[in-house]
C-alpha cells in the first residue's frame, strides 16, 4: 500500500510542476511538451487561456483525487474503519453544484474575451483571399493587383527517401505569402475543391477552407520573420504536401516587394498578349510542354502518363487525347466537376497551357501531330 501511495503522490506532483514550469521553459520544449505561444497579441491570449485551464483542472485532479485516495488510505477496512449510515446531505449536493457552476463561469469570462477578440476581423488593413485547392493555395491581394499559387516545394527525391531529408522537410513552398508587420491582415479563406483548412500555428489561425463560403481570420505579426504551417483538413492523398509559408516583412520592405510584383504581373500580362499573335515550334512547345507536365501532371497521371488505374485516367491512348481536342482543351483549362481534375486556367499561362496540351498529344508514342498554340487557348477562355 505504502508503494502505490508514493506511486499517487509522484503523479500529482509530475503534474503540479508540469504546469508551474511550462511558463518558464525553453521554446524547444514548449513546441515538444506544450502549446507554443506564437507571435502575435491574439496567440499570446489563446497561450495564457490555455495555461490557465490547465492550471485550474491540475488543480481540480489534485484536490478530488487526493481527496480519494486519502479516503481509501484512511478509511480502509484494515484500519477497522466503518461506512457511514446516511442517506444523503442538502448541504453536500448544494455544495458540488454550486462549485462547479462557478468555476466554469471563472472560466468562461476570458475564454469568451479571447475567442470574442479573434473573430474580429474589423479595421483591417491588408485583405487577402486565400483558396484552397488540391493541393496546393492561391493567394489574391484585394487591395492590388497580386495574385499567385503557393506549392510545396520539397524534392519528390526527399519525399521518395533518395536525398536526405532537409530541415523544413514538407514545409516549403515555392512562393510564399508575404504580409506587413505591424499591420492588421484579414483572411478571406475558401476552397476550389474539397474542404481544406488553413492553419499556422504562431498566429493562432486556423480556418476551414470550404467550397461555396467564405471564412474570416485576421493577424497582426509585430516581428518580422518566416512561419510555417499546413492544411489541418484530411483533403486528399496528397493532404501532408500542402503546406504554408509566410514571410512577415517590416512594411516598406512590404510595399516595395507588391510593387515588384504588380510590375511582374504586368510585365508577364504584356508578354502573354505578346505570344498571341505567335507561334511555337513543335519543338519548342514539347519542350516546354514536358517541363509543365511534369510539374503540375505528373503527380497524378504519373510521368509515363499511365495515370493510376481506378484513380487517374491515363493519358496514353487516351479517345479524348487522341481524338477530342476540344474535350481535351476544355478538361485542362476548366477542370472536371465532382473529379480532382482540377482548372489550370488560373494556374498556368496561356502559352504554358498550349505546350503542356501539345505534349500531352504528342508525347508516349501518343503521335497526332496537332498544335495547340496560346490564341487557341484565349479562343477557349474567351469564348470566341
Amino acid at each position: 500500500m505504502k508503494k502505490i501511495w508514493s506511486s499517487i503522490l509522484v503523479i500529482l506532483t509530475s503534474l503540479i510542476a508540469f504546469a508551474v514550469s511550462a511558463e518558464t521553459s525553453s521554446t524547444a520544449d514548449q513546441y515538444q511538451l506544450n502549446l507554443r505561444k506564437g507571435v502575435t497579441e491574439i496567440s499570446g491570449q489563446v497561450y495564457d487561456l490555455h495555461m490557465l485551464m490547465f492550471i485550474i483542472c491540475v488543480v481540480i485532479a489534485v484536490l478530488v483525487f487526493g481527496a480519494m485516495f486519502w479516503s481509501m488510505f484512511f478509511h480502509r477496512k484494515s484500519r477497522g474503519a466503518q461506512p457511514a449510515n446516511f442517506h444523503e446531505s442538502v448541504k453536500v449536493e448544494i455544495a458540488w453544484t454550486v462549485v462547479p457552476f462557478i468555476i466554469l463561469v471563472v472560466m468562461a469570462f476570458p475564454a469568451a474575451k479571447t475567442l470574442i477578440a479573434m473573430e474580429d476581423p474589423e479595421n483591417s488593413e491588408v485583405t487577402i483571399l486565400v483558396t484552397g485547392s488540391q493541393w496546393k493555395w492561391h493567394y489574391k491581394y484585394m487591395e492590388n493587383d497580386v495574385e499567385y499559387y503557393s506549392v510545396m516545394a520539397t524534392q519528390q527525391e526527399q519525399i521518395n527517401n533518395k536525398f536526405a531529408k532537409g530541415e523544413n522537410y514538407l514545409l516549403e513552398v515555392d512562393r510564399p505569402l508575404v504580409i506587413p508587420t505591424g499591420k492588421k491582415v484579414r483572411f478571406l479563406v475558401t476552397s476550389d475543391d474539397v474542404i481544406h483548412s488553413w492553419w499556422v500555428p504562431d498566429f493562432a489561425v486556423k480556418k476551414d477552407a470550404n467550397p461555396g463560403f467564405i471564412n474570416e481570420a485576421w493577424t497582426n505579426v509585430n516581428e518580422p520573420g518566416i512561419y510555417r504551417g499546413q492544411c489541418a483538413e484530411l483533403c486528399g492523398k496528397d493532404h501532408g504536401f500542402m503546406p504554408i509559408v509566410v514571410i512577415a516583412k517590416e512594411p516598406a520592405e512590404y510595399q516595395a516587394w507588391v510593387n515588384e510584383q504588380e510590375d511582374i504581373q504586368r510585365k508577364a500580362k504584356e508578354e502573354e498578349q505578346r505570344l498571341l499573335a505567335m507561334n511555337m515550334t513543335m519543338e519548342e512547345l514539347m519542350v516546354t510542354g514536358e517541363q509543365v507536365y511534369l510539374r503540375a501532371c505528373a503527380a497524378c497521371h504519373q510521368p509515363n502518363g499511365q495515370g493510376l488505374p481506378g484513380v487517374f485516367p491515363a493519358l496514353v491512348g487516351s479517345d479524348m487525347v487522341l481524338n477530342d481536342m476540344t474535350a481535351h482543351l476544355d478538361v485542362v483549362i476548366n477542370g472536371k466537376a465532382g473529379t480532382a481534375m482540377q482548372a489550370f486556367a488560373k494556374q498556368l499561362t496561356m502559352s504554358e497551357l498550349a505546350a503542356v496540351i501539345t505534349y500531352e498529344r504528342n508525347a508516349w508514342g501518343n503521335d497526332t501531330g496537332d498544335m495547340v498554340q496560346a490564341k487557341d487557348i484565349n479562343a477557349v477562355m474567351t469564348g470566341q
